[in-house]
């Protein structure tokens, strides 16, 4: 790894497999108005949930890559399964501060919970990894219950965020859950903060949600303070420009704006390919 001087003018680069991130972007936009995102959605291996944990951290760091050549200042990983597969790597490979959404999550549930009984959804991805399971372990006192949810993202996509067909697959996802008697429940990836109204109503008003969206952008708003890399005053106007290495972009800006509301003009391309791996690392995803 290389050491650079860090720009405090260069966007924060953010990254996910699809739409579910711009969650993420948001919540950073609202914290820091001030700062330029570069956000990049790898649309064409969308959704990472259901492939091997090495497929999607090789994925992952070809994006992650990319971002770092474009001279972002920070890596924001706003995915779930993308955080777990390169939960180790990503400190140790770039020469930019690195937030996920696992870490900052996990810390929250921890505040929050009062009786010690946590419940977690996922794609099946994120629940395999055990990441959540490894973070979490630093209290012995809290027990951890975990849930793939593979139903949720396609619903969330397909716009059913509410109705019968929600609502059942919710009770089938979440009963085990609630049964275990968990007070909290962390949302394990960015599309579910759009199912709230269906996860409230299946878990109760006594259950807290944790989303990722807002806890990490807390982090990202910590990291540039410490620092020294929140964007000067007089940097100029801030921009936010979405990059995706999928071809379907009219569906990208369509969901960005069903989900969001956020109204997109452009979208550039992106190039994908397998990235060459060093000798030891191909080792590790042989290993993975």
């Amino acid at each position: 790894m290389n050491t650079r001087a860090l720009s405090s003018s260069a966007p924060i680069g953010v990254f996910d497999s699809g739409v579910g991130g711009l969650t993420v972007a948001r919540a950073i936009r609202d914290q820091l108005p001030n700062e330029s995102i570069l956000y990049v959605a790898d649309s064409a291996h969308n959704p990472y949930g259901p492939r091997p944990i090495a497929e999607v951290r090789r994925l992952a760091l070809e994006v992650l890559d990319e971002l770092v050549a474009q001279g972002v200042k920070m890596l924001v990983i706003a995915c779930n399964t993308a955080s777990a597969a390169v939960l180790r790597d990503a400190y140790e490979r770039y020469d930019v501060p690195v937030v996920e959404v696992i870490g900052p999550t996990v810390r929250s549930a921890l505040a929050i919970t009062r009786n010690g009984r946590v419940g977690l959804i996922g794609t099946a991805g994120t629940i395999q990894s055990r990441a959540y399971d490894d973070l979490f372990a630093v209290r012995s006192d809290v027990k951890l219950s975990s849930q793939a949810c593979p139903r949720f993202v396609e619903l969330v996509e397909a716009g059913k965020t509410s109705g019968e067909e929600t609502l059942q697959v919710a009770e089938e996802y979440l009963r085990p859950l609630v049964e275990q008697g968990i007070d909290t429940l962390v949302l394990g990836c960015t599309h579910y903060p759009f199912l709230r109204g269906a996860l409230r109503q299946v878990v109760g008003p006594g259950v807290a949600l944790v989303s990722s969206d807002i806890e990490t952008a807390n982090s990202v708003f910590e990291v540039l303070t410490e620092q020294g890399l929140l964007r000067p005053a007089g940097a100029g106007e801030p921009t936010i420009r979405y990059e995706t290495t999928g071809q379907d972009n009219d569906e990208f800006m369509r969901l960005a704006r069903r989900m969001l509301g956020i109204g997109i003009d452009s979208i550039d391309p992106v190039p994908t390919g397998a990235i060459a791996l060093p000798h030891n690392e191909s080792q590790l995803l042989e290993e993975a």
